[in-house]
């Protein structure tokens, strides 16, 4: 099951469990659609994987299966965002 982590390790924008934003890669790492697109280029800077959406967890089900509230922050920070 899905650990739907809360916010971007980037710039720890919020991410509920709803958000379309919330992108993953095989490992679950989470990052917001912004920091995969300008700062990450589309790859995981933890595992050089790509990412996909991550999918949303059926709002009936969130009660039994909540959504993880632990936030994961990178300690090095994200790389600066790319000049268009």
């Amino acid at each position: 099951m899905l650990a739907m982590r809360p916010n971007c390790e980037c710039c720890d924008r919020d991410l509920p469990p709803e958000s379309p934003e919330a992108r993953i890669c095989s490992f679950e790492c989470t990052f917001c659609a912004d920091c995969v697109e300008d700062r990450l280029r589309g790859v995981c800077p933890n595992c050089g994987g790509g990412f996909t959406e991550r999918p949303q967890r059926a709002a009936r089900l969130l009660a039994k299966y909540p959504a993880s509230t632990a936030r994961v922050l990178k300690a090095e920070g994200c790389p600066p965002a790319q000049a268009a």
